[in-house]
């Protein structure tokens, strides 16, 4: 079994740095709460409230105790900001409408200041906005944890020489890895921007949906990679960074996978080496590492998806100077998906458009939905049945 490493001392640099600031905010939500609430250290503290309190039709009310505050908001996934309204006892509340089984992040607004939920420990990492998140449950869903065999997410860390930092990546094995010889097919699968190396697992669910698929007989057993997708782990500043910044960080990361992340992964799982055997996929600024990693190197992957793919650019020529028709003898499946609302759909299409100029096949798929997670975890769930036949 491989090993499971968990005693690095140190995070990262760009974790350190984070998670201070993540600390900073905690402190300043607390403090603003409390006053807010007119709560000092000498007076008890009030009565807790329930926040979310998700109903059996699939409504939910969300609570917050700030009697001081002018105006409060609710920031729904996939949704409107929503204005929240006050009661005597200084409870801000929204009740929703009937609302689709999903996981949905959300946030509070105070009077033009965001913070979590403080009364919910449900929570989606990452590192420049953390959020809260509600789960509604639905039956049949690939997200839903099943009384079914289920896979483990191994976490590893190791020393970046190429970007110099300490980083890490996450490892799913599926059911029954530990107790057989088989070599198994491999998706290296990328998150977006802002989001951790445990974007996929923590809030993706990708072990789960695969758990789900294998059990029903629609996947193949496969294992899953999961990697900090930083080249430049300065982009995650919060002043706005160039295209060339962004840029070296998409082609650095290709090189961190190549050289670091997929010989290590070969040396401590049974992975089959084949190239009809690696497929690589990710989410936003993941996808872009997706088709450039993925197309330029078609002696390595074999499959490749993009989800909302953002951050590539739009010089295809400069960013694929070998693609043409002759790629569809390596290309055993190109997937391309986006949201129809999502902010993104015109740069997938335009690339779309130029993939059909070079006559390079592929699967375009447009469904309903914005840039968000619950678009994500259904399109983790569509590719990964067709990946590995």
């Amino acid at each position: 079994m491989p090993p499971m490493r968990f005693l690095m001392r140190r995070r990262p640099a760009i974790w350190r740095t984070n998670y201070n600031t993540s600390m900073n905010r905690a402190v300043l939500a607390f403090l603003a709460i409390a006053s807010l609430s007119g709560q000092t250290a000498q007076t008890p503290p009030p009565t807790p409230i329930v926040s979310p309190e998700v109903h059996p039709d699939h409504t939910v009310i969300f609570r917050l105790r700030a009697p001081h505050a002018v105006a409060v908001t609710l920031n729904l996934e996939g949704a409107k900001a929503a204005p929240m309204e006050k009661d005597d006892a200084g409870i801000w509340t929204y009740s929703t409408p009937m609302l689709e089984p999903d996981i949905y992040g959300y946030t509070f607004n105070i009077d033009g200041v965001g913070m979590m939920d403080p009364n919910n420990s449900m929570m989606k990492p990452n590192l420049l906005n953390n959020s809260s998140a509600v789960h509604i449950p639905g039956p049949g869903l690939p997200w839903e944890v099943r009384d079914i065999p289920h896979g483990e997410v191994h976490h590893h860390f190791y020393k970046s020489a190429l970007v110099g930092d300490n980083r890490d990546y996450y490892v799913y094995t599926p059911p029954g890895y530990t107790s057989g010889n088989t070599k198994y097919p491999v998706l290296y699968l990328l998150h977006g921007y802002s989001d951790d190396a445990s974007g996929w697992s923590a809030v993706g669910r990708a072990n789960i949906i695969l758990d789900n698929l294998i059990a029903e007989g629609t996947a193949k057993p496969m294992i899953i990679v999961m990697p900090l997708g930083y080249g430049a782990p300065e982009v995650l500043n919060r002043v706005r960074i160039n295209t060339e910044k962004f840029r070296l960080n998409t082609t650095r990361f290709a090189d961190v996978l190549l050289t670091e992340i997929i010989p290590q992964v070969e040396k401590e799982y049974r992975v089959d080496r084949r190239r009809e055997m690696r497929a690589i996929a990710g989410l936003s600024m993941g996808g872009a590492e997706s088709l450039y990693t993925g197309l330029n190197n078609l002696d390595k992957f074999a499959y490749i998806g993009s989800f909302s793919a953002g951050g590539l650019g739009e010089d295809y020529d400069a960013i694929f100077p070998k693609l043409d028709q002759s790629a569809n003898k390596q290309i055993k499946l190109l997937w391309i998906a986006c949201g129809t609302e999502d902010r993104l759909i015109d740069t997938n299409r335009k690339f779309r458009d130029m993939l059909s100029a070079k006559y390079v096949r592929f699967i375009p798929i447009e469904t309903p939905g914005m840039h968000t997670w619950m678009v994500w975890r259904r399109n983790l769930a569509a590719l990964a049945p067709l990946l590995f036949q």
